[in-house]
């Protein structure tokens, strides 16, 4: 995945996203209004390579009015419809719902006597800015914020990322890619994103026969908050033992996620382990 979000008017982005298989690709750009109303305003998607069902592309311009909150994945799969590349063109509006949560449109006011380095100014901005943050990772819960004050703590987050320029191009960029590694009775599972803020790469290591889990590591190159983001990050080791079945993406929510884990932690291993189901019909 490739994607990138541009500062096209007073009261949204546009983001786009390049998604891509071993079959085929797309790209899906849509107007998106910002926190908390994460409203598409118009949407488009084309073919890039292989074969796309037209109705898919079609469904993905009816998208205008849809909020992407609660029911958007079952919104855009009805939409849709099941046709060649229309898990893609799903991944693919998932992955603009996502790049919507990365970036706001801040006074420059407000941004503009903020010191580079201040975590605390930026974590007010975040909470503040979004109102879904509040509790929903570790970071962002009663106990990360009182962290603050007892630890060196340094943001990725530069204050212009919340007040971009008129007409900015490439305000946010992100770089995903999920893979999978069949080596005798050993299959690796690979999870990477790199943007603006984040730089994680995932590793699974699955016993075939037993089908469970039985190693997990991760590095975190890059973390919005060092210092403060990296105290979730261990809950990976949590997954080993675990049995790779149709109810593992589920358990994963408890296991990486919520109010004392990481999203991105959870958000990428769900990544591999779709991409790990697919591989198997």
């Amino acid at each position: 995945m490739y994607g990138w979000s541009d500062n096209t008017s007073e009261e949204a982005f546009t983001h786009t996203v390049r998604l891509e298989d071993d079959e085929r690709a797309v790209e899906l750009r849509a107007v998106c209004t910002i926190a908390p109303g994460y409203e598409i305003r118009s949407a488009c998607a084309r073919a890039c390579a292989g074969e796309v069902a037209a109705g898919g592309l079609e469904g993905v311009g009816q998208l205008g009015g849809t909020r992407m909150v609660g029911g958007f994945t079952r919104r855009v799969a009805e939409l849709v419809g099941e046709g060649a590349g229309a898990s893609l063109l799903i991944d693919a509006a998932i992955e603009v719902a996502r790049l919507a949560r990365q970036v706001a449109k801040v006074p420059a006011a407000r941004t503009a006597g903020i010191a580079e380095g201040d975590a605390r100014a930026c974590w007010q901005l975040d909470t503040t800015s979004w109102a879904d943050l509040p509790g929903s990772c570790f970071t962002y819960s009663e106990a990360g914020g009182a962290l603050l004050a007892a630890r060196t703590v340094i943001p990725a987050i530069s204050p212009a990322l919340y007040s971009p320029a008129p007409g900015a191009e490439r305000v946010f960029v992100r770089r995903k890619v999920a893979r999978l590694v069949r080596t005798g009775t050993r299959l690796d599972l690979f999870s990477s994103m790199h943007d603006d803020v984040h730089g994680f790469d995932l590793h699974y290591e699955v016993d075939v026969a037993s089908g469970t889990i039985v190693a997990a590591d991760s590095i975190t190159s890059r973390l919005p908050y060092r210092g403060l983001c990296d105290e979730p990050q261990g809950r990976i080791r949590a997954m080993i033992g675990q049995s790779v079945d149709d109810l593992l993406r589920k358990r994963s929510q408890t296991l990486l996620g919520g109010e004392t884990g990481c999203a991105q932690l959870f958000d990428l291993t769900g990544d591999v382990l779709k991409l790990l189901g697919a591989s198997r019909r």
